[in-house]
């Protein structure tokens, strides 16, 4: 048994960097054991690592990156955890809605894991390319203020551990891999808005996010677990730059001076249910429920909430200084139509990863 798993099973010891390097090495080379990758993943996803190990994994792997030469300064980036109840797909209208308002914005993602329908598949749906290097992310975030990278920001080891687990489905134990997912994608932002549904793992990634000093990470969590801030309960956000968390009461966000009549709207008619951020009802088509909900036809909590998420892209990312302010330019991009025809305006032109 590789001195890996040892150490995972017994909890007396981190796994340091080294050791964490030995194990890539033998899955690279298909030295592992027949098992070792499905009792790696098992304990992993059953208990989160303790800080030095996770921190160990973490810079295991992106050692063994090709050195990222990329700056995306002034550019945020929107990624979750997964997991939680099921809803649309917010964090991607969030980030388009933020581009349309003028956020230099990367969305990463992946295929759904826990949902129906997960932010690569919706892009294929849309017509919406993901792109292959960082110089075409850079290229299409100077043509449209967006881009949605590919699979390659993510390190080569997480495609051969799902390799090694066949026929079990990672979907099955690989809870981990999407819990430490937005840590995993080399990309270099200025700010990252990192939404958490599992609000037991914050401390872990909290302590993560705190070795972190390139880029501003804000963890996102509320009591529904959904992996978006949400317009319509409390919601925690973790900073990881030694300020306070921020905290945004229900009742409080958008509500300051010069708050919009929709706003107002839209605090009063919210009431905590997460019926109205449910995916595209059966028989609904996915991308006529998304593309509503951009054209400002969707549900209150639906709006409210997306407009939320893309404010709060705003802020991190430091474009607009206040929730109130940036919460009405969200709300300006939806009801002008501006995030509508950004997607269009994508979906005329894919920049396709190959």
């Amino acid at each position: 048994m590789h001195e890996v798993l040892r150490a995972l099973i017994r909890r007396d010891r981190a796994v340091d960097q080294e050791l964490w390097g030995s194990f890539w090495d033998q899955l690279r080379d298909g030295a592992l054991r027949p098992g070792e990758s499905v009792a790696l993943l098992s304990s992993l996803s059953t208990r989160m690592p303790d800080r030095d190990t996770l921190v160990a994994m973490l810079r295991s792997l992106d050692e063994r990156r090709p050195a990222v030469t990329a700056r995306l300064d002034g550019t945020a980036n929107i990624v979750g955890t997964g997991g939680g109840p099921a809803t649309f797909n917010i964090s991607t209208a969030a980030a388009l809605l933020a581009a349309a308002l003028g956020v230099r914005v990367v969305k990463t993602g992946s295929r759904a894991y826990t949902s129906t329908c997960g932010s690569h598949d919706l892009l294929d749906r849309l017509g919406i390319g993901r792109t292959a290097s960082y110089e075409r992310t850079e290229a299409q975030l100077e043509r449209f203020g967006i881009a949605f990278p590919g699979n390659f920001v993510y390190p080569r080891e997480v495609a051969l551990l799902a390799r090694s687990i066949v026929p079990m489905d990672l979907r099955m134990i690989g809870g981990f891999i999407n819990s430490v997912g937005p840590f995993l994608a080399a990309m270099p932002v200025s700010a990252q808005l990192v939404g958490v549904s599992d609000r037991s793992m914050l401390p872990a990634l909290g302590q993560v996010a705190a070795t972190v000093a390139d880029r501003r990470i804000w963890l996102c969590s509320n009591e529904l677990g959904i992996d978006e801030l949400v317009g319509s309960v409390d919601n925690l956000v973790l900073t990881n730059d030694g300020t306070d968390a921020i905290r945004l009461p229900a009742e409080a966000v958008g509500s300051g001076p010069g708050a919009t009549t929709a706003t107002a709207t839209a605090t009063a008619t919210a009431t905590g249910t997460i019926a109205e951020l449910r995916p595209a009802a059966e028989g609904e088509d996915v991308v006529d429920h998304f593309l509503g909900v951009l054209s400002g036809a969707g549900k209150a909590l639906a709006t409210r909430t997306v407009c939320l998420n893309a404010a709060a892209l705003a802020v991190a990312s430091g474009l607009i200084d206040g929730w109130p302010e940036a919460i009405r330019a969200a709300e300006d991009a939806l009801r002008s139509g501006a995030a509508r025809d950004l997607v269009d305006r994508l979906r005329a032109r894919p920049a396709r990863a190959r």
